[in-house]
């Protein structure tokens, strides 16, 4: 911000009432001295007919900066001086019809500067009011919608803590492994949602996301001691209705990976990519492993695996393209371009 534009902030928010009534009063007779003496050293550069010059920018000073009062009293005080020393006849109240004319343009021109300056207080405040009470309103919608997120991520850790504690009463293998799906995706939404509430926006760091859930996925499936896995990933700051989507995805594609990519104890590696792409607001992630590659003749599109399932329809969701292919030097590669 330049010297300007603060210098006008802050007369903008200038309020008379931050100095103490001495300091104004002081500070207005300072204003009509100096308006006085400053007339006097021009009195013989003006040509006749300008008896009140250097006192209009001391009036409108002084009610602007000082009160409507002080503002009135120099006008008053300029008044008499001009009247007594800069008016013919000179050193003299007398009244004339000359002066009559010059009394009532002064009074007239004093008036409209302290009545426009008043007004233009007036409005400044009630726009400095307006201004507090709609920030106070954004703030306690800011921290509502915390407290919303907060309780969200809370009722979603509630469920998975339950969905864990069912898990452990079921001996059907299918079916523990269907809770454990499940309480992974709770998980990932649970996790986002803290995010979101964090003070320091609203939110979420894919990259950062990436990384964190990833090492989780593999601790959480005893794999982390045989599957070396790569995060390079750009700063990608998305709000909830990307990241939401985005991470489900990923965790999605990460755990279809694990599950049919290295089954049993094979080792391997899995890279994960995530940068911008091309066109404004559009996006890149890459999952790639060295695992044992897709079966003759996958197609994601008619693939009946709930995980790929969920993921096709977030990736539509996003307006994004998913595609997984097998790679030539073997191993598995989905990627999904969309936009955020």
């Amino acid at each position: 911000m330049s010297a300007l534009s603060k210098l006008v902030e802050t007369i903008g928010r200038w309020e008379p009432n931050d100095l103490s009534p001495g300091l104004r009063w002081g500070l207005a007779v300072l204003a009509w001295g100096v308006a006085l003496a400053l007339r006097h050293e021009l009195d013989g550069l003006l040509p006749p007919g300008f008896p009140y010059l250097t006192f209009f920018p001391a009036v409108l000073i002084s009610a602007y900066f000082l009160g409507t009062a002080q503002g009135i009293a120099v006008a008053v005080a300029s008044g008499l001086a001009a009247w007594y020393y800069f008016i013919a006849p000179f050193h003299s109240f007398d009244v004339t019809g000359a002066t009559l004319v010059a009394l009532f343009f002064f009074a007239f021109v004093v008036a409209t500067e302290i009545g426009l300056t008043s007004l233009a207080q007036h409005a400044r405040r009630a726009l400095s009011a307006e201004r507090q009470a709609n920030a106070r309103l954004a703030e306690q919608r800011r921290l509502m919608f915390h407290e919303l997120q907060h309780r969200v991520s809370n009722n979603l850790a509630t469920v998975s803590g339950l969905m864990k504690l069912q898990r452990r009463m079921v001996t059907d293998e299918a079916a523990q492994l269907a809770l454990d799906d499940s309480v992974r995706r709770i998980d990932v939404v649970s996790r986002i949602m803290r995010n979101l509430h964090d003070p320091s926006g609203q939110s979420v760091d894919m990259a950062r996301f990436l990384h964190d859930t990833g090492r989780d996925i593999l601790e959480s499936t005893g794999a982390a001691d045989r599957i070396t896995l790569t995060v390079e990933a750009d700063p990608l700051l998305v709000g909830p209705e990307v990241s939401v989507p985005l991470g489900l995805i990923a965790t999605e594609l990460l755990a279809n990976t694990l599950e049919h990519g290295f089954p049993g104890e094979i080792a391997g590696k899995i890279g994960v990519s995530l940068g911008a792409r091309g066109a404004e607001g559009r996006a890149l992630l890459q999952i790639r492993d060295n695992g044992r590659g897709l079966p003759e003749g996958f197609d994601i599109e008619t693939a009946r695996s709930l995980g790929l399932s969920i993921a096709r329809q977030f990736a539509r969701q996003l307006g994004g393209t998913l595609v997984m292919e097998r790679r030539p030097e073997g191993g598995t590669e989905a990627r999904l371009e969309f936009s955020y």
